[in-house]
């Protein structure tokens, strides 16, 4: 009889992630909305009734995990390949095996890791096997399928959104490969907490560390926080430039921005920095900020913004960071209107609506004898001429009725503004009755 290496006393060389790998669902850590009664993964083992999926969440959250368990709902082949490493060839291997074992009867389960990684051509391929059902497409992704996966492959997959794992999922983990290892992680309550926020979500990662811990430290050794971060590196944060993440993070920069939380909008900024963001990225979304959601209610915003981007451009990394800093905050507890944004859209509509009119002849200069004879610059009133230094002329084309765009509201500079605006109202009102009434004394 054939003995295994464990048989021998061999101890198992696999990483510890994959010797604590779940064997049950009930035994999976986090992941609550898909495995809680009447969550949508919950009723596919409930109802022992698989569909294609895609597993879409960060890394170490349990998506392989999910993915091995899902395969023994039914009496499925598995079969798994990574996006990286696979190419046509390997698809089309796996696709006729499938095709053969259905012709026995026996349905194949295909996990696809990295699945975003494939082209629009190898997704494709996916299409006519999903459709008539040779495989179950198990489908693992860290970046958005909306913007990642044909919508064609999309429409035939439900989509499991996977969370980050949180601090008490993390600490059951630690707990699990404490009891797995038969002896207690060596570090302080605080190391152990500092070494939960370093794995950022990421069970795998997090595990990992907890190795490395156990193979760096000598018998009664105990680490505090600052041992800890000597054996152990500090993790990244997970952020992605071209991704994701990146646009996730930017939202809520502006979105925290726009809402005038200085310390929220600090943060997100921090975040985008210590991610490795180009920094002359967030001032360009900065300075776009400054005109779309503050405009004219704060005048300086747009200049402050400027100069701090110049200020960057001078200094760099890390002095320069300061500068931008300085106008997130300035952004954030400025007064806020989009009454400039929203009277640009509207004007650029009207624009596109009334393209051919052409400008009254009275507002158009006359350099030649022969467009003076047509009218042009007939009676133009030179408005530093007239009372208050305001005319009232109507300055729309001919056969436009006269619009409003800009609304400026009662907040900050704008406020000072929409004064103005509508004392000129009232002068304009004033001053076209006053000519209506002269034309109808004339011509009575």
């Amino acid at each position: 009889m054939t003995q295994s290496l464990f048989s021998h006393g061999i101890p198992d060389q696999r990483p510890l992630a994959d010797r604590l790998r779940p064997t049950r669902f009930d035994d999976v850590v986090g992941q609550r909305g898909l495995l809680a009664p009447d969550a949508p993964l919950r009723r596919m083992v409930e109802q022992d009734r698989l569909v294609s999926s895609i597993l879409w969440g960060p890394p170490g959250c349990g998506k392989t995990t999910l993915a091995r368990l899902m395969a023994e709902i039914g009496a499925f082949h598995f079969e798994q390949i990574s996006a990286i490493f696979a190419g046509v060839a390997d698809l089309k291997k796996v696709f006729e095996g499938a095709r053969a074992r259905r012709r026995d009867g026996r349905q194949t389960l295909l996990f696809v890791d990295e699945i975003h990684r494939f082209n629009k051509s190898q997704q494709d391929s996916f299409l006519p096997v999903v459709e008539d059902g040779t495989i179950i497409l198990l489908g693992a992704t860290t970046e958005n399928p909306s913007f990642e996966l044909n919508a064609a492959l999309l429409s035939r997959c439900q989509v499991l959104v996977l969370e980050r794992l949180e601090a008490s999922d993390l600490d059951e983990l630690l707990i699990r490969a404490e009891t797995s290892e038969d002896r207690t992680l060596p570090v302080e309550p605080e190391a152990r907490a500092t070494l939960c926020a370093l794995a950022d979500g990421d069970g795998r990662y997090l595990l990992n560390l907890a190795e490395q811990i156990w193979a760096s430290t000598s018998p009664g050794t105990r680490l505090d926080e600052a041992g800890l971060l000597k054996v152990v590196q500090r993790r990244r944060p997970v952020y992605d430039k071209g991704q994701d993440s990146h646009y996730n993070l930017i939202s809520a920069l502006h979105k925290s921005l726009r809402g005038s939380d200085a310390d929220a909008a600090l943060y997100w900024f921090e975040r985008m920095l210590a991610g490795g963001e180009d920094p002359n990225y967030i001032a360009r979304r900065l300075a776009r900020f400054a005109v779309e959601d503050i405009g004219l209610a704060d005048p300086q915003a747009m200049a402050h913004t400027l100069n701090a981007w110049q200020v960057y451009e001078r200094l760099g990394s890390p002095e320069g960071d300061l500068a931008l800093a300085n106008s997130v905050l300035y952004l954030a507890t400025a007064p806020k209107s989009n009454a400039a944004y929203v009277a640009h859209k509207a004007g650029l509509a009207a624009a596109r609506d009334t393209g051919s009119l052409p400008p009254p002849k009275t507002i158009l200069n006359a350099p030649t004898a022969m467009m003076k004879t047509l009218g042009y610059g007939a009676d133009y009133s030179y408005d530093h001429d007239a009372e208050d230094g305001f005319s009232g002329q109507d300055y729309f084309p001919e056969g436009m009725n006269r619009e409003q765009f800009y609304r400026p509201v009662e907040r900050g500079f704008e406020r000072d503004i929409r004064k103005r605006l509508e004392y000129w109202a009232r002068l304009r009102e004033r001053r076209t009755q006053t000519e209506d009434g002269t034309e109808g004394e004339a011509s009575s």
